[in-house]
């Protein structure tokens, strides 16, 4: 392969992770300055608006996106170590402890200040699935594919198993498939936000996925591979819900309106991710890796900073937003009732792309510090 086909081949999983990566930042932005607009849940169609529930549905291709990338990253460390699998489990190891560690260490305190309620959320669920990827690296590539195909397509049939807390089992359950509090008194409360169980059959998937991004294979192959899992993903995912059969629990409805039909057909669990959650958004991310790699642009390459040290991009955007609402709080009061916040949902789209911008010189900063670094923890952001 010429360097050009590499750079490329690596090039398009930064550049969808980018694309993510700026997805998410209006998803927080949103849960910052509009907090003050009275919905539980911007999925929810009787309350909620289009501009919201389709903003809100983009965010849902973030995790998916990330916890699948960083186990095909995985298997592309493991390829530049010769495939040492002591290596790549030590390096999944220290990373996921690692993550568990920001999680609650720093990460906590970014979205509100204080530590009143612990959120184990997204970084946690990345962090124990490597942890648990770990422990499956030696495993062959068909072990991997039906062990994580049988997590991800199965963990709905274990929706009506469920334990009162006090039970031995409860914390266990909560961590692996129901969301819910560890913990509650008066010094602090410990919520699992993010059942970890289906992210652990994602980044499985990712791992088994790493062979099409080998530096042996053609790009024409991996093309054709990355088209068949998009379309197959979409098109299993409009099967089982045109149909309300199988693979998610809210079932969708006609309305009296084209849109709130819509909003209904893709009103889909996160948490955890349902199997018709994982399709669509895998099978959209596929579709992007494809059309990252084989047409390439200067956008791709900005794309591909953010991307290329995503961990930084998600730490400094948090407490960029926390200590830019503190001050606008302190200058112009509650304006929303006891709330700071703007009225528009245009105006979370323009915040979101003047914080990207302010994003974009010291991300590219920082990844020419990364890769020039001889520090081992830096290479973990």
């Amino acid at each position: 392969m010429t360097s050009e086909t590499i750079r490329k081949r690596i090039n398009s999983i930064d550049a969808m992770r980018g694309i993510v990566i700026i997805i998410m930042l209006l998803d927080h932005v949103r849960e910052r300055v509009f907090l003050h607009v009275p919905l539980a849940d911007p999925m929810v169609i009787e309350t909620t608006t289009e501009g919201l529930f389709f903003g809100r549905l983009l965010a849902h291709f973030c995790a998916p996106t990330f916890v699948f990338l960083t186990g095909l990253s995985a298997w592309l460390f493991a390829q530049s170590r010769d495939h040492d699998l002591s290596a790549t489990r030590g390096f999944l190891l220290k990373r996921g402890v690692f993550l568990v560690f920001l999680e609650i260490v720093v990460i906590n305190f970014s979205w509100m200040g204080h530590y009143e309620t612990l959120y184990l959320q997204v970084i946690w669920a990345i962090g124990l699935s490597m942890l648990a990827l770990a422990c499956c690296v030696s495993w062959p590539r068909w072990l991997l594919l039906s062990v994580g195909g049988v997590i991800v397509a199965g963990h709905n049939l274990l929706s009506p198993i469920s334990f009162e807390m006090g039970h031995w089992f409860y914390p266990v359950w909560t961590i692996l498939h129901d969301r819910g509090m560890l913990l509650e008194s008066d010094l602090l409360n410990i919520r699992a936000s993010y059942p970890v169980l289906p992210w652990i059959g994602i980044i499985l998937l990712g791992y088994a996925a790493g062979p099409l991004y080998a530096q042996t294979m053609a790009a024409s192959t991996r093309q054709r591979a990355l088209l068949a899992l998009g379309l197959g993903s979409l098109a299993l995912f409009v099967l089982l819900r045109s149909n309300n059969f199988y693979g998610e629990p809210s079932l969708w409805q006609h309305y009296a309106s084209l849109p709130q039909t819509l909003m209904s057909f893709f009103n889909l669990t996160k948490y955890p991710p349902s199997l018709n959650f994982s399709l669509l958004t895998l099978g959209g991310m596929f579709l992007g890796l494809l059309i990252l790699e084989r047409y390439e642009t200067k956008a791709n390459k900005i794309l591909s900073v953010y991307g290329g040290a995503p961990m930084f991009v998600y730490i400094v955007h948090l407490y960029f937003l926390l200590i830019a609402y503190s001050i606008c709080y302190s200058i112009w009061g509650p304006n929303k009732g006891v709330y700071f916040g703007v009225d528009e949902v245009w105006q979370l789209w323009l915040i979101s792309g003047l914080l990207t911008l302010a994003l974009y010189k010291p991300t590219k900063a920082f990844e020419r510090y990364k890769r020039a670094s001889t520090q081992a923890w830096i290479k973990y952001l």
